[in-house]
């Protein structure tokens, strides 16, 4: 391999003799000026790193051209890559944003009638509603008999079922649409 100093001073040249026509040759070939600029300057990594394989003399251009036209073609990949992960994160988004609406507004009407409740009734409901709890894990977390959580939370989910006009929701994560009874054919 040839000493740092004598490399460098041949990439050296190598540049100066022929950024003009890769960074043209980049120009003509995207959009945007910044594209070509980078197009350019992996063109010259490129080189740098293959300086022992670019051909001396008049094939020296050619040589980088091809290397600009791969560069061009990867950047290009890396570009429909993005823009198509883009897309996907904002159709994500967007199903989110629309499903997390949905739930905060029926969060919100819950919240509002559970304030209008006593405080006791609040927590009872926020444990079983909210966290998921079963009335013995209530009991656990209050520090009182399951036998008293039961009544207790019958009695919660009547009050706030009045506020609403419907049943609450089921423990655990709110669902975005009320729960609603059904009844089935042949039951009275």
């Amino acid at each position: 391999m040839r000493d740092i100093p004598a490399r460098e001073d041949d990439f050296r040249r190598l540049y100066a003799a022929h950024f003009d026509a890769v960074l043209g040759f980049a120009l003509r070939r995207t959009d945007r000026p910044e594209d070509a600029a980078d197009v350019t300057s992996d063109t010259f990594l490129v080189a740098w790193r293959r300086l022992a394989h670019v051909p001396p003399g008049d094939g020296a251009r050619p040589w980088l051209y091809g290397v600009a036209r791969r560069t061009l073609a990867n950047h290009r990949r890396g570009d429909g890559r993005r823009a198509a992960l883009g897309e996907r994160l904002r159709l994500q988004l967007t199903h989110a944003m629309a499903d997390l609406a949905d739930e905060v507004v029926h969060r919100a009407d819950v919240t509002a009638a559970m304030k209008r409740l006593s405080a006791r009734d609040e927590e009872v409901l926020q444990l079983h509603l909210w966290e998921g709890l079963e009335p013995r894990e209530i009991a656990e977390v209050l520090g009182i008999p399951a036998a008293v959580v039961r009544p207790r939370l019958s009695r919660a989910r009547s009050r706030l079922r009045a506020l609403l006009g419907n049943d609450p929701p089921a423990a655990g994560h709110l669902p975005a649409e009320p729960v609603t009874a059904i009844r089935k054919e042949g039951h009275r």
